[in-house]
C-alpha cells in the first residue's frame, strides 16, 4: 500500500484577486497518524523578500506563535516552516514540464508509486537548485531547511496561476516530492482539499457530524467494534486538522506582528486626543452611574439581611417567592455586568472555534438583560399611558369572575346540578362554607381596591428599571393571593374527598377479607371480627351514598383551582423562555449562519491523472465518500450548518427540566385521588450568581476600565 499526502490549502492563495509570488515558503503543520499517511495544512505563505527581515529571530519567532496556539494542538504537532512552492511561470514552463515528465516516469517505474533517495544525494546541485528539484533559500531559511530535510520533513511544491476552477480558484498546487525522514518521496495519491481560512466574525468549522450521521443511512447493521474502529480513525486526524485550520488566522497574524513594524496608529494626535478624552468622560459616567445603582442595591440588602430573621420576612418570602428569587437574579445580573464586558484577553485566542464560543457566553447574558428590559419598557409604559383602562379591565374581569363563575357556580351546585339527586343538606353545607369565603374574600379586596393604580404604577416601574419578568412574576404571585380563597375551599373539599374516597377504600378491603401491609406493600388476607363487618356495613352505604355530592363540589373547584395554576404556568414558561432564549445565537445565525457549523463535507471539483499537468479533466460535485481519489483529487471543504431549531433547542431544555412522564403521572393521580397538587411548573431559571460585597470605589474602578477598555478595543478596529 503506497503513502498518501492530503495537502491543505488556503484559498487566498489561490484566489483570483491576488498574485501567488514566484518563490514562497510555506508555513503551517504536520500530522502523521501513520507511516502510510502525511497531512499538510498551509496556514499561509511568505516569500523571501519579506522573510529576509526576519532571518535574525525567526526560529524565536516560530516558537512564540506555536507558544500562543492551543495545548492540545502543541501537543500533536509543532508550527514549522512546511516547505518551498515555486510558481510555475510562462518563462519557464517548458522547462518544468520536462522535468515533471521526467519526475512522473521516475514514479511510474517505482514499485508502491514511491521513489526514494539518500539525503546525501540530494545535497549536491548548482548554485539556484538542489538535483531533487528543490530551490534554494537565503540566509538562515536554507540552514532550516537543512535541518528540516535531514531531520524531519519537507515539502516542494509547483504552483500554476494559469489554470483555473471555479469559486475564484486560480491554480493548486502540485506535489513535487516530499523529503520524508531524510529521504526522497514521490508520491502519485495525493489530495489536495482547498479550505477557506476561518476568521473571527466570519465562519469557522467543526467536526463534529450531526447531519452527516443522519443522512447517511445504510440497510446492513454492521459491528459495533467496526463503527467504533472507523470513527475513531477518522475522528483522531480529522479533530486536529480542523483545530489547524480553526488556528491558521491567529498563526498568521502572530507572524505578521513581526514581519510589519507599524508606525504611529493615529496620525492626527488633536483627534486621538478628542477621541481619548470622549471616552474618558463616557467611562466615568457610566462607571458613577453603575456605583450610585451599586449603593441602592447594598443598601436594600443590608436592611434585607437584618430582617432575614423575623416572620414577617419569611411570610412575604412564601407569599412572593417568584418575584424575590426573579429580582434577585435581575439584581445580580446587573451587578455583574463590568465583569462580563471586561476583555480579559479572550477575544481572540488561537482558535476561532474557541473564540466564537468564548464571544457568544460573553454576549448571552447582557443581551438577555437587554431584550428583557426592552420589553419590560414597552410593557411598563403601555401600563402607564392606559392605566385607568387596565384598572377598568380588571376590575371587570374580577366581578364577573366571582359573581358569574363562583357564586353562580356554587349556588347551581347546591340544587340539582345537571339533573343528578344529590344529598340536599351536605350540598347546602358546602354551598355556604363556599359562599361565605367568597364573600368574606371579595369584601377585603373591596377595601384594598383603591391600591390597584398604585399596583399598576408599581408593575410598570418595575418593568421599566428591571425588565419584563420581575413584574411578570410579581404577577403570578399576585393571583395566587388573590386566589387565597379558592385554593383554600379547593384543600378543604381535597381533604374531604381523599379521606371519603380512602375510607370507601378500605372497607371494600374489609367486605373482601383482605388488609393492606404498608411494609410489604401488598394485600394480605385478614379474618376479621363480626363485629367489625357490622361497623363497616353502617359506614359503607351513607359514605357511598354521600359520595356524588362531595365530587361534584370537588370537580367544580378542582377546574376552578387547575386554571388558574395553569395560568401561573403559562406566566413562568414565557418568564423562563425570556431568559432561556439565545438571542445572539439568533441575530448571529440570522447575519452569519456559517459561524455556526456542525460538521464538515468535501465537495469534489476536479479529479486528474498523473500525466497530465495540472489540466482537468472533469468537474463534479459530491461527497468524497463516495469517489475514490486518482492521481490528483482536488476538493472544497464545506461547512454542515445548524438549522434554528438544533441552535435553541439545548438551551430550552432547561425550561422543562421538571417535567417528565412520571411528573405528569404524579399530577393525574393527585388529581383521581385529591391529593394536592404541585402549584409550579419548576421551570429553570439561569444560575444565580453570588452577591457581589465590594467597596464602593473598587466598584467604580472595575466599572471605569471595563467601559474604557471596551471603547478603546472598538475605537482601534475603527481607525
Amino acid at each position: 500500500m503506497g503513502k498518501k499526502c492530503r495537502i491543505w490549502w488556503p484559498t487566498q492563495l489561490s484566489s483570483s484577486k491576488s498574485t501567488f509570488p514566484s518563490s514562497a515558503v510555506l508555513f503551517g503543520w504536520f500530522i502523521s497518524s501513520s507511516s502510510a499517511s502525511l497531512d499538510v495544512v498551509v496556514a499561509f505563505a511568505s516569500d523571501e523578500v519579506s522573510l529576509s527581515q526576519l532571518q535574525p529571530g525567526l526560529q524565536g519567532i516560530l516558537q512564540y506563535t506555536n507558544d500562543k496556539m492551543p495545548v492540545l494542538l502543541q501537543d500533536r504537532s509543532m508550527f514549522s516552516i512546511l516547505g518551498h512552492c515555486a510558481a510555475n511561470l510562462s518563462s519557464n514552463r517548458q522547462l518544468q514540464r520536462v522535468r515533471l515528465e521526467e519526475d512522473e516516469q521516475t514514479k511510474h517505474s517505482v514499485h508502491d508509486n514511491m521513489y526514494h533517495k539518500e539525503t546525501g544525494n540530494i545535497l549536491r546541485g548548482n548554485n539556484s537548485r538542489w538535483s531533487c528539484g528543490c530551490h534554494k533559500l537565503d540566509g538562515i531559511s536554507e540552514r532550516f531547511k537543512r535541518t528540516s530535510i535531514e531531520n524531519g520533513t519537507w515539502i516542494q511544491l509547483l504552483f500554476d496561476s494559469h489554470q483555473s476552477f471555479d469559486r475564484n480558484i486560480c491554480g493548486i498546487p502540485k506535489l513535487h516530492h516530499i523529503h520524508w525522514h531524510g529521504n526522497v518521496v514521490f508520491l502519485r495519491d495525493v489530495h489536495v482539499v482547498v479550505y477557506e481560512t476561518p476568521a473571527f466574525g466570519s465562519h469557522h468549522f467543526s467536526p463534529i457530524f450531526r447531519s452527516s450521521s443522519q443522512e447517511l443511512k445504510t440497510t446492513i447493521k454492521k459491528p459495533k467494534w467496526v463503527t467504533e474502529l472507523q470513527q475513531n480513525a477518522l475522528q483522531n486526524d480529522l479533530d486536529t486538522v480542523i483545530l489547524m485550520i480553526n488556528c491558521a488566522a491567529a498563526a498568521k497574524m502572530f507572524f505578521d506582528r513581526h514581519l510589519v513594524h507599524k508606525t504611529s496608529s493615529f496620525q492626527y494626535p488633536k483627534l486621538c486626543m478628542l477621541v481619548s478624552s470622549t471616552c474618558q468622560l463616557v467611562a466615568m459616567c457610566v462607571a458613577s452611574f453603575s456605583t450610585l445603582f451599586f449603593i441602592i442595591l447594598q443598601l436594600l440588602f443590608t436592611f434585607i439581611s437584618y430582617a432575614s430573621q423575623s416572620w414577617i420576612y419569611f411570610t412575604l418570602e412564601k407569599v412572593f417567592g417568584h418575584t424575590w428569587k426573579n429580582m434577585r437574579v435581575r439584581c445580580c445580573q446587573i451587578l455583574y455586568w463590568p465583569v462580563f464586558l471586561q476583555h480579559n484577553g479572550f477575544r481572540s485566542p488561537s482558535s476561532v472555534e474557541y473564540a466564537e464560543k468564548v464571544a457568544v457566553h460573553r454576549h448571552s447574558l447582557w443581551s438577555s438583560v437587554a431584550v428583557d428590559v426592552l420589553l419590560g419598557n414597552l410593557i411598563g409604559l403601555t401600563l402607564l399611558f392606559h392605566k385607568e383602562c387596565v384598572c377598568s379591565w380588571v376590575t371587570n374581569l374580577s366581578s364577573n369572575f366571582t359573581n358569574n363563575l363562583l357564586r353562580s357556580g356554587c349556588v347551581w351546585l347546591m340544587g340539582a346540578p345537571a339533573g343528578f339527586k344529590l344529598n340536599v343538606e351536605l350540598a347546602g353545607l358546602l354551598g355556604m362554607i363556599s359562599l361565605n369565603a367568597i364573600q368574606i374574600w371579595s369584601t377585603l379586596w373591596f377595601f384594598v381596591g383603591f391600591l390597584l393604580e398604585y399596583y399598576i404604577k408599581g408593575l410598570a416601574t418595575l418593568g421599566i428599571i428591571f425588565g419584563a419578568t420581575v413584574p411578570a412574576a410579581l404577577i403570578i404571585d399576585t393571583i395566587a393571593l388573590a386566589t387565597l380563597h379558592i385554593s383554600t375551599l379547593h384543600w378543604f373539599i381535597s381533604l374531604l374527598y381523599s379521606h371519603q374516597i380512602h375510607a370507601l377504600a378500605a372497607l371494600w378491603r374489609l367486605f373482601r377479607g383482605r388488609k393492606w401491609n404498608p411494609l410489604r406493600q401488598r394485600l394480605d388476607s385478614y379474618d376479621y371480627t363480626v363485629a367489625q363487618h357490622v361497623v363497616g356495613s353502617l359506614l359503607f352505604t351513607p359514605l357511598l351514598l354521600l359520595l356524588p355530592t362531595t365530587l361534584v363540589f370537588y370537580i367544580f373547584l378542582t377546574i376552578m383551582n387547575t386554571t388558574i395554576i395553569f395560568i401561573c404556568m403559562l406566566i413562568e414558561i414565557a418568564i423562563s423562555v425570556i431568559h432561556a432564549t439565545p438571542y445572539v445565537k439568533i441575530i448571529l445565525w440570522l447575519v452569519r449562519p456559517k459561524r455556526f457549523p456542525s460538521g464538515v463535507w468535501f465537495e469534489i471539483i476536479s479529479c486528474q491523472n498523473s500525466g497530465n499537468g495540472l489540466a482537468p479533466e472533469t468537474s463534479y460535485h459530491m461527497k468524497e465518500k463516495s469517489e475514490t481519489p486518482s492521481s490528483v483529487l482536488v476538493s472544497y471543504l464545506h461547512s454542515n450548518l445548524l438549522k434554528i431549531g438544533q441552535l435553541v433547542l439545548p438551551d430550552y431544555r432547561t425550561v422543562f427540566c421538571g417535567v417528565s412522564g412520571s411528573y405528569i403521572a404524579s399530577l393525574a393521580y393527585g388529581v383521581l385521588s385529591g391529593r394536592r397538587t404541585p402549584s409550579s411548573l419548576r421551570t429553570g431559571l439561569p444560575p444565580q450568581l453570588p452577591w457581589m460585597t465590594i467597596p464602593y470605589k473598587l466598584y467604580w474602578s472595575i466599572c471605569h476600565d471595563s467601559v474604557l477598555s471596551w471603547m478603546d478595543c472598538n475605537c482601534d478596529a475603527v481607525l
